[in-house]
């Protein structure tokens, strides 16, 4: 079992300890659930009123605490809590599951395929003709990576997941269980004869450097030219991207998000969960889009949306205040 005193917390912290424990730390914890033993945080002011009640005798705040740790209690003072705690996530992580070899003997990977130095494959895996894996890359179990794929060197990909033919994804991403990374764009057009027409999508999907794709997240290849991710994206579960979006650095989308087909996003912008973007709109640099939200329209950078159809968030509030006064007058 890991066991840290709060001065070998804090050493790799370089914050301030406020109070004095002689308890040793031994797991991470929410204030509401926290033993003896575990560490907590307190990342937000309104937060503080649960401290007294809880059984943590170490807490990560930040510098403008206003209350005292206690008795045999103690806060570890920082710039940034909620920074500073996913250090100590990471200090007590468990280890990722095992390979008992590195390559499993019932993965099926092609003659052509290129491997790189220290690749994990686990079992039931199947990488295609031609395609390429960079050095330290692991594919947990029933990975499919089918032809001319690209995918750079420590990435992880997680059970189930699909990487379809010709998609290019980065160095050190993260692709979460049952993602499918260029499944075909959603495209069909009305026909007299024949009803729906299938469009061909024969584009593909490029992911950049360190992002993040969600469990049973869906990034749609390109109509004709790419879908584009760029690098250090954090795409939430259950997200849908369509065929030739593009993303900027730093985008991050919350669960049950979508993009329809050919959206562009700036850099650092923030998409809220079920939040839904129309087809050829353009998200300016650091835009902010509420949850569950419809985008209908082009948003200047910067802006911070909200409501359905979106407006800017300062408007959709005015507008929901006026209809409460007058639900609440009608009921007079």
């Amino acid at each position: 079992m890991k066991s840290y005193s709060v001065f070998e917390i804090n050493d790799i912290l370089k914050g301030t300890i406020i109070g004095a424990t002689s308890q040793n730390i031994t797991a991470t914890e929410e204030l509401t659930r926290a033993k003896v033993s575990d560490i907590s945080f307190i990342g937000n002011k309104k937060y503080e009123k649960l401290w007294n009640t809880s059984k943590a005798s170490v807490a990560v705040v930040n510098k403008d605490i206003s209350i005292e740790p206690g008795t045999d209690r103690a806060f570890v003072q920082v710039d940034n809590a909620d920074l500073a705690m996913s250090q100590i996530l990471e200090l007590f992580a468990l280890p990722m599951p095992e390979f008992s070899v590195d390559i499993h003997t019932t993965a099926i990977i092609d003659v052509t395929a290129k491997i790189g130095n220290g690749v994990r494959i686990g079992a039931g895996c199947y990488v295609g003709p031609r395609t390429e894996i960079g050095d330290g890359t692991i594919l947990y179990p029933n990975v499919t990576v089918l032809d001319d794929c690209v995918i750079g060197k420590q990435t992880v990909i997680w059970s189930g997941a699909v990487v379809r033919e010709r998609s290019k994804i980065g160095h050190q991403c993260i692709i979460h269980p049952n993602a499918t990374i260029g499944a075909d764009g959603f495209g069909f057009r009305p026909c007299p004869e024949r009803g729906l027409v299938k469009i061909p999508q024969i584009g593909d999907v490029v992911i950049g450097n360190q992002v993040e794709i969600g469990a049973n997240a869906c990034v749609d290849r390109g109509k004709f030219s790419s879908t584009i991710i760029g690098d250090g994206c954090k795409i939430d579960n259950l997200v849908q991207i369509g065929h030739n979006s593009e993303l900027g650095m730093f985008c991050i989308m919350a669960g049950n998000s979508g993009l329809a087909g050919s959206v562009k996003l700036g850099n650092g912008v923030i998409i809220g969960g079920s939040a839904s973007i129309k087809d050829h709109t353009t998200i300016g640099d650091r835009a902010v889009i509420g949850a569950g939200s419809g985008v209908t329209g082009d948003v200047e950078a910067g802006k911070t949306m909200l409501g359905y159809p979106a407006l800017e968030a300062r408007d959709t509030l005015k507008q929901w205040a006026i209809m409460k006064r007058l639900l609440n007058e009608s009921k007079k």
